[in-house]
């Protein structure tokens, strides 16, 4: 079995789909596939399908949910398959399980690259973490089971997510800035302070970028908008970080054109004494 979750959800045995039409019976496969391997309760499961406001037939309308997953497996799997759609969708005490192996689901797969690029960094390999970090951000094919209806439990992994692909991005960005590759960086950067007006350490990003791009005024103009932007909505001034980062621009700080220090930091951090 094969299932994708970061994007539209996906589901698939022996190249058919398993994936119900209906909206429930399609929810209750997304979140099972967020834990393969794993007994989950069925008062989580019903918690994510109706929230607080289950009706008297919850239970027995779930199995009937449960049986039409094993129904779409079963006729996936074909009447040889050693087994059964039972023994993949099992049922545990007190719950359900979907018994496949963890890298059948690429969010663990992505998981396990974004701490593979994490290690690289650390230990000062940034040519392989941005590679490693390009290659799990290029697993994601849209926001998170995008086409699912998402309740109060599978609402907490997909901003899980949704934080843990911006903040991977942003890695990937300062092991790239570290390998000097300012100018490649700008149009992407830009896209990303679009879509994240208030995000402070992408700004800093796009701050070196531009600065190390021979564009000094540009990236003074990017904190002054920056810093309209948050006091104007939410009545602060920049983090001291980016406040010392703007001081470095304005006095032409030469280690503003280190691309690696000693430190193995992000550009946001980068003047945080």
């Amino acid at each position: 079995m094969e299932i994708q979750v970061l994007g539209p959800l996906s589901a698939h045995v022996n190249g058919v789909s398993i994936v119900p039409s209906a909206g429930k019976p399609r929810q209750l496969l997304a979140l099972l596939a967020f834990y393969p391997g794993r007994v989950l309760p069925v008062p989580t499961l019903m918690e994510e399908i109706w929230g607080t406001g289950m009706p008297p037939s919850a239970m027995t309308t779930m199995q009937t949910y449960i049986l039409q997953l094993r129904r779409r497996l079963g006729t996936a799997m074909g009447p040889d398959a050693p087994g059964g759609a039972k023994e993949v969708l099992a049922t545990r005490h007190g719950g359900y399980v979907l018994q496949i192996a963890p890298d059948s689901v690429d969010v663990h797969r992505y998981e396990q690259l974004v701490a593979a690029g994490q290690s690289a960094s650390d230990d000062g390999d940034d040519e392989r973490a941005a590679q490693v970090l390009r290659q799990a951000l290029g697993m994601w094919q849209g926001p998170a089971v995008v086409d699912v209806r998402v309740g109060p439990v599978l609402e907490i992994e997909v901003l899980r997510l949704e934080e843990s692909r911006l903040v991977t991005v942003e890695r990937r960005v300062d092991a790239d800035l570290r390998l000097g590759r300012h100018a490649e960086l700008l149009a992407e950067l830009t896209d990303l302070m679009a879509r994240h007006p208030q995000h402070e350490g992408l700004h800093a990003q796009a701050m070196v970028a531009l600065y190390r791009s021979g564009r000094q005024a540009t990236a003074l103009d990017v904190y002054r908008r920056l810093r309209g932007r948050l006091i104007e909505e939410l009545g602060v001034e920049p983090s001291p970080q980016l406040q010392r980062l703007h001081q470095a621009m304005l006095t032409v700080d030469p280690a503003l054109d280190q691309l690696c220090g000693a430190r193995r930091t992000s550009t946001f951090d980068l003047y945080t004494v």
